[in-house]
């Protein structure tokens, strides 16, 4: 009886693990790691480094064998200097821009500095939940796509 119980400390519920993730988590989980990778490579444009994210491709080899090996990652930048010199951003989700603000689809702002800033705070906009309705807008134009070809 000399030491306390360590498990006295802990504090124990009855929870059932949720079996699947709702849509709209999905969605934004997938923007926020478009938006950690865009907040990566500008910082490493700043940096003046390389910021290369891995993915797992499984290839043929010479034999027939299959073979999974580690490929970099082409990351597409999302903004673009424009002829005043300013940076233009524009938020993709898949293929389609989103469309934070009604009719406008580019952000602008000064510098580097300023495009880090905008990222992280789309980021922690997404993972509040304030841009649901322009991801569901364009995951549903993205279905749309989809569904054409067939």
């Amino acid at each position: 009886m000399g030491a306390p119980n360590a498990l006295n400390t802990l504090r124990f519920v009855d929870a059932a693990r949720p079996r699947s993730m709702p849509a709209v988590q999905q969605r934004r989980n997938k923007l926020i790691n478009k938006l950690w990778e865009q907040i990566q490579l500008a910082k490493s444009q700043l940096e003046h480094t390389h910021f290369v994210v891995k993915r797992r491709v499984t290839v043929k080899d010479l034999e027939g064998n299959y073979k999974s090996i580690e490929r970099p990652k082409r990351i597409r930048l999302w903004w673009f200097m424009a002829a005043d010199g300013t940076l233009c951003l524009s938020v993709f989700y898949g293929s389609k821009r989103l469309e934070l603000v009604p009719g406008k689809t580019f952000i602008s702002v000064k510098n580097m500095n300023d495009l880090i800033k905008t990222l992280e705070l789309l980021k922690s906009e997404t993972e509040a939940g304030s841009l649901d309705t322009a991801i569901e807008a364009a995951s549903g134009a993205l279905k749309l796509n989809f569904n054409r070809n067939r």
